[in-house]
């Protein structure tokens, strides 16, 4: 698995670059959704170098500008051209809880042509455990760092109004799979505090 990922430095190195391109709270948001990754998914026999790398780079199609549905094409455009590909693929299922196009809540800003080769791209995927920890972990990680899944969900439903029930439904059960397997709340393995922010 590390061949598809590059190592935290390099990582580092491509978030650092992306936000000179658009700098935004963005990139916070992605340090603590890596933060909080590795530390869940180190405590259930994930890997935490890839825990943190895909999270740290998850929202990487940022680097394009102010995007909605974009960011996640233009993000797994770049880590497949990277030669990443399960960052890619981490680019792709992280809005997709649901794993149709259909539960994104935001502006489709792409071509008919894009949106339909980022379709057909989702539905090939089987979900595993790195792909639902990343989509938990954008649900709890704002730019300021670790907040209670329900105020960040109701933040995101401020930004976009279209936010599925059945992907906020979706995402408490993963918060309530992946406490099971903790064994605790990951609010004690991951918090430092939580408060509602944009990025």
């Amino acid at each position: 698995m590390k061949q598809q990922i590059p190592t935290r430095e390099t990582a580092e190195a491509i978030l650092s670059e992306g936000l000179k391109l658009n700098p935004g709270k963005w990139g916070d948001h992605s340090r603590n959704v890596a933060a909080s990754a590795e530390a869940i998914g180190s405590r259930i026999g994930l890997d935490p170098d890839t825990c943190y790398v895909i999270g740290l780079l998850h929202d990487i199609g940022r680097r394009y500008g102010n995007l909605q549905l974009a960011h996640v094409y233009y993000g797994w455009k770049y880590m497949n051209e990277l030669g990443y590909p399960l960052c890619a693929r981490i680019c792709l299922t992280h809005s997709f809880a649901m794993q149709k196009l259909e539960g994104y809540g935001g502006a489709f800003d792409l071509t008919e042509k894009e949106i339909n080769e980022l379709e057909q791209n989702l539905q090939s995927i089987v979900y595993d455990d790195y792909d639902r920890l990343i989509q938990l972990c954008d649900n709890i990680s704002g730019a300021s760092g670790i907040m209670k899944i329900e105020d960040r969900i109701s933040d995101i439903i401020s930004r976009y109004p279209n936010y599925p029930q059945e992907k906020m439904e979706l995402t408490l059960q993963l918060k309530d799979e992946f406490e099971r397997r903790l064994g605790t709340d990951i609010y004690t393995v991951t918090c430092d505090g939580h408060t509602v922010d944009h990025y």
